[in-house]
């Protein structure tokens, strides 16, 4: 199996002889207003160019979108990604979402759907905390993510636009992955709780699954990430963790 690191939640995985595009988002760099409501809402997104041509980004047998907010599916990638690419979705709504905008093989994931050997999952997130979601119900939307399994390979986790709460803590019990990717870069909403991972999520996973490798991504692309890569790694480094947290570059692969 390979993780290729491309840029945010964007990331290509190699798994059972199949490549996956996950959550692309293909602009170029400030290709996009920065998200109302959101810390250094003025600076617009993404923040860095992708790091490899994008031939070789939509060079894949499928695209994985875990959700439609714009730095999972943006413009860019409703213009690029070819008409008849095999794209997952979460859920029907944002698979007819996205067949309106022209797609011809969009797939809504079950429970549990088969794809050539290959066993997807998909698992429940909670996009911030409790009273986050709750304030901005329409806004921050349904997130889910998605667990790989395959004889021939390692359990893989994504756990997509998520905090840590009991759902996840749930997921890596029930599946027990080998190889965790967490969306790290405490994205805020002005006045309250990050609405996806920030670097004590990420020490509850680490702790939770004594057994997985955990993968930092979401990471210094976008305007309301808050967390750097650079504090992140010296956090990891005080708590200890350096053996099972791993913090790649744009462009990095890892392979297990």
């Amino acid at each position: 199996m390979k993780f290729q690191q491309l840029r945010n939640a964007t990331i290509i995985i190699e798994y059972a002889g199949k490549r996956f595009l996950v959550d692309p988002m293909l602009a170029e760099k400030g290709g996009f207003p920065g998200f109302d409501g959101t810390i250094n809402s003025h600076i617009p997104n993404p923040l860095v160019d992708l790091p490899v041509p994008m031939d070789e980004i939509l060079d894949v047998d499928a695209v994985i979108v875990t959700h439609t907010h714009a730095d999972h599916w943006d413009d860019a990638a409703i213009k690029l990604v070819p008409k008849d690419m095999l794209i997952f979705t979460q859920n029907e709504k944002d698979a007819a979402e996205i067949q309106a905008q022209g797609f011809g093989d969009v797939r809504a994931l079950g429970e549990s759907t088969v794809f050539d050997g290959i066993t997807f999952i998909k698992t429940p997130g909670r996009h911030g905390g409790a009273k986050t979601v709750e304030e901005f119900a329409e806004l921050l939307g349904h997130v889910s993510g998605i667990v790989f399994k395959h004889p021939d390979e390692k359990t893989f986790y994504i756990a997509g636009d998520t905090v840590w709460y009991e759902g996840v803590e749930e997921n890596l019990k029930k599946y027990e992955p080998d190889v965790v990717v967490l969306n790290s870069g405490d994205a805020q909403v002005l006045g309250y709780e990050p609405i996806i991972m920030d670097k004590e999520d990420v020490y509850e996973v680490y702790k939770a699954a004594p057994g997985a490798t955990i993968i930092a991504s979401h990471m210094e692309s976008v305007n309301h990430a808050m967390l750097s890569r650079k504090e992140l790694r010296e956090f990891i480094s005080e708590k200890g963790m350096t053996q099972r947290v791993l913090v790649p570059e744009d462009g990095e692969t890892c392979v297990f």
